[in-house]
């Protein structure tokens, strides 16, 4: 309990720490190694998680927002990041790699179908996989979504956050010279991939700064100094990913497609004040879509662990567990 506030903290409402049953890394066959591991009941429902980012990785407490008893929760690193390997390497790593990997893992799991979990860019990867491969999902979990638009990079990355947050934005425009801010994901990108490893990691820490400020109200713009190998790894996946649309054929992609996925359920929780993906792509992806619940939690924002959205998503996953059909047969 936050005392302070009188208000629980996210992790009061999580299940209890957990460790795997299972470790393993996956040889992809074009030179990427995936970590993955499986937590909870090995003969539960299954549900995989997709991190944020792109480049995020997972961490011990996305494993904790599932009924262990009920769940058989799969975890796994995206290219490049977390316990994969080679770790930071944007070579062969699109979105349709990251697609067929979860494919990859699923059939090597021995998993027929399954129910996604995944907020951020991990809502993103989810939406697309689901779109690709409509019958191995049961169930969609969605968090703070981002639907991978140019309308939601220029929001974050062309000054409509730095609006609210003009110090903020004033420490991440103030390292690019004036006459390159009018596309400072580009801007980035040559400094990030300039094969410079103190450069790189210079604007690692400056790219990670900014969204980590913006992730939770509670912050109050606090910004953090994460580990340089970490922030230098994250900025360059999310950058690649950003300077190529996603890897989508068109913007607008996932709404474009989404009658595919209409006759799949969808629970997404959604902060109202979230900084980084604001609710309107989370109100426009369940606009007319009948088997799509939205919440919005007042007084949250971008951030996993904000205690709104914890609370939320724990209530998502433990509806699914008692009011729904027994997915394991």
């Amino acid at each position: 309990m936050d005392h302070r506030s009188g208000q629980k903290r996210a992790v009061e409402y999580l299940y209890p720490p957990i460790e795997p049953f299972d470790q393993r890394v996956i040889d992809m066959g074009d030179g990427h190694l995936i970590y993955v591991e499986q937590c909870g009941n090995p003969e539960g429902v299954p549900v995989v998680v997709f991190h944020g980012g792109p480049g995020g990785g997972c961490s011990p407490a996305m494993r904790r927002y599932f009924d262990p008893a009920h769940y058989r929760i799969v975890l796994f690193d995206q290219r490049g990041c977390g316990r994969s390997r080679p770790y930071a390497s944007v070579e062969n790593n699109t979105t349709w790699h990251l697609v067929a990997d979860v494919e990859r893992i699923r059939a090597d799991l021995g998993i027929e179908s399954f129910v996604a979990f995944g907020g951020s860019w991990g809502a993103t990867l989810a939406l697309v996989y689901a779109l690709t491969h409509p019958e191995r999902v049961r169930h969609l979990v969605l968090r703070g979504v981002f639907l991978m638009t140019q309308a939601e990079l220029d929001w974050f990355y062309g000054g409509g956050a730095g609006q609210f947050f003009p110090d903020l934005w004033q420490r991440f425009i103030s390292l690019i010279p004036e006459g390159e801010r009018g596309d400072l994901i580009a801007a980035y990108h040559e400094r990030l991939f300039s094969g410079n490893y103190a450069e790189e990691g210079r604007f690692g820490r400056a790219w990670a700064q900014w969204e980590n400020a913006l992730a939770s109200i509670q912050s109050e713009g606090f910004y953090g100094e994460g580990p340089t190998d970490y922030a230098r790894a994250f900025a360059r996946l999310e950058n690649h990913y950003f300077v190529n649309s996603g890897f989508l054929e068109t913007d607008g992609w996932i709404l474009q497609n989404r009658a595919r996925i209409e006759h799949i359920g969808a629970t997404v929780v959604q902060g109202r004040y979230d900084m980084v993906c604001p609710p309107l792509s989370a109100w426009k992806l369940a606009a007319g879509w009948a088997k799509c619940q939205l919440r919005l939690v007042g007084m949250a924002g971008h951030a996993l662990s904000e205690p709104g959205i914890s609370e939320a998503l724990v209530q998502a996953t433990d509806g699914l567990r008692d009011n729904m059909w027994d997915y394991r047969k």
